[in-house]
């Protein structure tokens, strides 16, 4: 952290708490629109048409009782047909410009999910379409390898996880995960890894060996220690335990490993914040970030509609608070401010984390991953070297 960001979370903003934005009116109570035992295991509690959708489709009961002969939502998969597997960006905010989903869509079914209005690009819902609809990539190893073959190809590190989990369930039957690494170790390339899944400890030969060459690194994003708010949030993703079971494994192996105290959610689990930093002190890991909770686009309602089902008497506390730290409104995608808000609260979240991770000695040293190994792979046609 440089002096001046240091600088500012050890002296608090003198500007005042705001007041709750709005009356009571401002947060209405939602009903829920999917029956409970067709959702089961699932994180939304709706699927509401996406934003590009000319018609809404709304559930109702004609009479004949036909909404309880509906089916549950079951995982269906599709093949994505993309021809390029790398996809870039340019935002100031976070550290890679570039970056790997070999699945669209998540089972995990994480309520909070940033990446839920992505659905609305293929004309799907952001809820429960999104966790149970999914789509994978399964050329993904051999379209990365041609992309890396390119001649005008670049080396820098590839991010994977940072939109959709590549060790939710599917990817055990699937092993596209498996099949990138194979490709990114044979050509000496960097790559950092995000999941909630104990799964990524079946690739842990191949991650041990780029980490010998500083080649991995891998984080995973422990949200609470609670049992029973882990499995509501984030009903299919791996319990708080295996995730530092992981961590451990992973650390134990040589890798470099980070925790994720993500998302931060005020009056939910914040309180969480020192505990779970000393769980993964304690799991031999080195390195810790934590990330502010996001509302973007249709994930506000759904986490709106989540948090009234399952913790009506936190809502309004939990909404006025957020407000506090986005200047007012649910949500501010301002650079700079979106991962870690603004005002008296989020300033006292960033120093409580920056104190815990002082005390365990956390991100004393950062790791670097290299592309000094690089060697772009042949593609057909191409002439070998005699030397």
């Amino acid at each position: 952290m440089s002096p001046a960001s240091s600088h500012a979370l050890k002296h608090p903003p003198v500007t005042a708490p705001s007041e709750p934005a709005g009356a009571p009116s401002d947060f209405p109570e939602l009903g829920v629109a999917i029956d409970r035992a067709r959702r089961r295991g699932r994180g939304a509690q709706s699927n509401a048409s996406g934003r590009y959708e000319a018609e809404a489709r709304v559930a109702f009961d004609d009479g004949w009782q036909s909404l309880d002969e509906l089916p549950p939502f079951k995982t269906s998969v599709a093949i994505d047909t993309s021809r390029k597997v790398i996809t870039r960006n340019d935002s100031p905010d976070i550290g890679f410009d570039r970056s790997i989903n070999p699945y669209r869509g998540c089972e995990h079914g994480c309520v909070y999910c940033f990446a839920r209005p992505t659905h609305a690009y293929l004309g799907l819902s952001p809820g429960l379409d999104f966790e149970s609809k999914l789509f994978v990539k399964p050329e993904a190893p051999s379209l990365l390898e041609k992309e890396l073959a390119a001649p005008g190809y670049e080396p820098r590190m590839i991010a994977i996880g940072t939109n959709t989990d590549p060790y939710q369930p599917i990817e055990r039957e699937r092993k596209i995960m498996r099949g990138i690494l194979e490709v990114l170790e044979r050509a000496g390339h960097p790559v950092g890894i995000v999941t909630k899944s104990a799964l990524v400890l079946r690739d842990i030969d191949i991650l041990q060996r780029m980490a010998k060459r500083n080649l991995t690194k891998v984080a995973i994003s422990v949200t609470s220690l609670d049992p029973k708010l882990a499995r509501t949030m984030e009903p299919r993703a791996a319990t708080p335990p295996k995730r530092l079971e992981a961590l451990k494994q992973l650390s134990d192996a040589g890798i470099p490993t980070t925790v994720m105290v993500a998302p931060v959610i005020p009056a939910l689990n914040d309180s969480e914040i020192e505990r779970i930093l000393d769980a993964a002190a304690h799991a031999g890991v080195k390195e810790a970030a934590y990330v502010l909770l996001r509302l973007p686009l249709e994930v506000r309602d759904l986490f709106r509609e989540w948090l009234m089902a399952n913790y009506p008497d936190r809502y309004r506390h939990v909404f006025t608070l957020i407000r506090d730290m986005r200047g007012g409104r649910d949500y501010d995608a301002k650079w700079g401010e979106r991962m870690k808000g603004t005002g008296p609260m989020a300033w006292t979240i960033g120093r409580r984390f920056e104190i815990a991770c002082e005390r365990l000695g956390l991100n004393k040293r950062r790791s670097k991953l290299t592309i000094d190994h690089f060697a772009r792979p042949k593609r057909n046609g191409d002439q070998l070297s005699l030397f």
